[in-house]
């Protein structure tokens, strides 16, 4: 993982089967846009996430394509229908090739 980027994530721990949860995901990242220079007046080369995923137990739940634009330190909420206990696995793909990966597990009662 490259140095200063964390992912982090909030998932409920439980829910009945059926519910609607809301997930929360935050990651550090400095998401340079490639449209800046430095002091020297060299443009800073573009570093961006570019990519969210999330899937519940291997299905894909959310798939979003990031730009440039988009601020430093990447926040998404969004909700997902949780069948059955199992695992989340969030992926944030970058520019420079690197793939962060964290996930989170829920129980269903």
């Amino acid at each position: 993982m490259a140095s200063g980027v964390k992912p982090r994530v909030k998932v409920p721990k439980t829910a009945a089967a059926g519910e609607t949860i809301t997930i929360k995901t935050l990651i550090s990242h400095k998401m340079e846009s490639g449209q800046r220079k430095d002091d020297d007046g060299n443009v800073i080369p573009r570093s961006i996430i570019n990519r969210f995923t999330a899937d519940f137990n291997g299905q894909n739940v959310i798939d979003v394509t990031l730009e440039p634009a988009i601020s430093t330190n990447p926040y998404f909420q969004f909700e997902a229908i949780v069948p059955e206990t199992g695992e989340f696995k969030f992926t944030w793909y970058d520019d420079d090739g690197d793939v962060y990966e964290t996930s989170k597990k829920i129980e269903v009662s």
